[in-house]
């Protein structure tokens, strides 16, 4: 685990930060963090429509259970990602930013690089599991700060409890913590088999803006109880 001032970029606690671990469902954070810039510099447009590739549609759950050849906007793909957690629609949104998954990968991991995180591989859009897709908490943490400081026009998305997304209403799965923790605003849960139960959170008291990085996790009940002040 590991917690952050995001300003002051001061670490005010850490514990096994540099383990290697599953990052699971955070890797999308990466996902959307590419997302949030190919919109800034024009390579995508929020309503633009993509068609659904059967690769992205075969996606296991969770997912938003899209239809191969099904034409479907950015926002949407976004909101889904972000707030329902959907595997079919992060691995569209990495279609739709590089034009293949295997493109897109790559895009990732040089942004990784790019960023400092240095003990991080990613090997698919979504984060479920895979040999030699992996990260620590300490980058989790650096991509989390950065997806806030680079992208606060966008990173309201993360605090939201409920939106719609192709018609259908959806809930954040951080929801529990968005309700019961003062001054929470995100940012993503994540959970496979082989990583436990994960949550990037952050939140903010008077002028005191933290992200904590919690990992393997035993419970979803356990993930709440976040070492944030």
């Amino acid at each position: 685990s590991a917690a952050s001032d995001v300003y002051k970029r001061q670490i005010i606690n850490s514990h096994n930060s540099r383990q290697i671990i599953h990052p699971a469902s955070l890797t999308k954070m990466m996902t959307l963090y590419l997302a949030f810039d190919a919109i800034r510099y024009g390579r995508l447009k929020l309503d633009q429509k993509v068609i659904i590739s059967k690769n992205a549609a075969s996606e296991p759950p969770s997912k938003f259970w899209y239809k191969p050849g099904q034409r479907v906007s950015i926002r949407y793909l976004i909101r889904a990602s972000a707030i329902r957690s959907a595997n079919d629609a992060a691995t569209a949104l990495g279609e739709a930013i590089s034009g293949s998954e295997k493109i897109f990968i790559s895009d990732m991991n040089t942004a990784a690089k790019k960023m400092g995180m240095n003990s991080t591989n990613f090997l698919n859009a979504h984060g479920l599991t895979e040999i030699g897709h992996y990260s620590t908490a300490k980058d989790m943490l650096i991509l989390a700060r950065r997806l806030m400081l680079d992208y606060p026009e966008y990173f309201n998305i993360f605090s939201r409890l409920e939106t719609t997304a192709s018609g259908r209403k959806i809930r954040n799965t951080n929801y529990k913590f968005l309700r019961q923790y003062k001054g929470a605003s995100g940012i993503k849960t994540g959970y496979t088999n082989a990583a436990g139960h994960n949550l990037a959170a952050s939140a903010k008291r008077g002028d005191k803006q933290l992200i904590c990085l919690l990992y393997t996790s035993p419970s979803p009940r356990d993930r709440q109880k976040s070492r944030m002040p």
